[in-house]
């Protein structure tokens, strides 16, 4: 197969282009990404350029550009490009709107007029809204998002649905719960805790610290799309989840005892604007359709990202300075 991927020089992105390299050796992969400043060319080190890879900076947004690349010809797109932080979608809006939603509609229109057979969007389950203490998201759970992030997410999913329903694309929707492990930019939660608690600075926890999130393994988020893209319904959601439903500051403490650090570094402050309290996922559709499964609980999975952080303190600092940019 020849693959396009979109966005992988970011955090997920740039673990399925390692994963896919590691178990297609056989595929052709191009990677776009405009490397923004959450696009980071260091997550892609030891992938060898040539028939079989190569890297295109491109706005996916900028029809021009990506139709010389889609051109070329693939059997698949998957689109992991978006303006993915909360934080910066409530400052600025516009621009999460300009690559999540047009950026993924000029997708659309390519993969129609260039007969790509398949096209997975890569989503989130902040499109389903928050949650109460009980219950879980499913595929049929309405779409009610909360942050300007998550609204134009949901619109880049209508999107999808749409040009499936109306021109019979095989196209599906991946909504995962909240990834992390290696490559994830310092602004998330588990990351920016790390390298925080690393230099014994103090660690911001927004309000109680009591926002419940549903811890996936970025790779075991791989494999889950791998099936997707190989044996997904036409026109079907999955719904990925770890099961792994944690508060915030019960993550911020795993992350502190780990490291031998003291609680006296947390520091709760305001909280932020719409902060959805509880997403957690029902994972059962792709558990049943597809056979996947978790291979990570959160007790190992944490451990694993913690000892690549440590390992891998160069690529924290490249980023603190700014020199992965250069």
């Amino acid at each position: 197969m020849k693959l396009l991927v979109t966005g992988g020089a970011g955090f997920i992105g740039s673990n399925f282009v390692h994963y896919m390299r590691r178990n297609y050796q056989q595929y052709q992969l191009v990677n776009v990404d405009l490397l923004t400043y959450a696009g980071n060319l260091d997550n892609l080190q030891g992938l060898t350029g040539g028939s079989d890879y190569r890297f295109v900076k491109a706005d996916i947004s900028d029809t021009v550009i990506m139709e010389s690349v889609v051109a070329e010809g693939f059997d698949a797109i998957l689109n992991f490009a978006a303006e993915s932080h909360v934080d910066r979608s409530i400052a600025d809006p516009g621009v999460f709107v300009r690559t999540n939603v047009t950026g993924t509609q000029v997708l659309l229109d390519l993969a129609r007029k260039y007969n790509v057979p398949r096209f997975v969007q890569i989503s989130t389950d902040e499109v389903y809204g928050t949650l109460g203490d009980t219950g879980l998201f499913s595929e049929e759970t309405p779409l009610a998002p909360n942050s300007p992030y998550s609204a134009s997410k949901a619109g880049a999913d209508l999107l999808v649905r749409a040009y499936h329903e109306t021109y019979g694309m095989h196209a599906n929707i991946t909504r995962c719960s909240n990834n992390y492990g290696p490559y994830q930019f310092p602004e998330k939660l588990i990351p920016l805790m790390i390298t925080k608690a690393l230099r014994d600075q103090p660690l911001p926890v927004y309000g109680d610290g009591l926002n419940v999130r549903d811890w996936l393994y970025v790779e075991d988020h791989c494999r889950a799309i791998d099936l997707v893209l190989h044996n997904g319904k036409k026109g079907e959601v999955y719904n990925i989840g770890g099961n792994n439903e944690r508060a915030n500051l019960q993550v911020v403490r795993t992350i502190l005892k780990e490291l031998g650090k003291p609680e006296t570094l947390i520091q709760f402050v305001d909280d932020r604007l719409g902060h959805d309290r509880r997403y957690a996922i029902d994972a059962s559709k792709i558990r049943r359709e597809l056979g996947w499964k978790p291979q990570y609980d959160y007790e190992s999975g944490i451990k694993k990202t913690i000892e690549w952080y440590l390992q891998h303190e160069e690529w924290l600092s490249r980023i603190a300075s700014g020199a992965y940019r250069q």
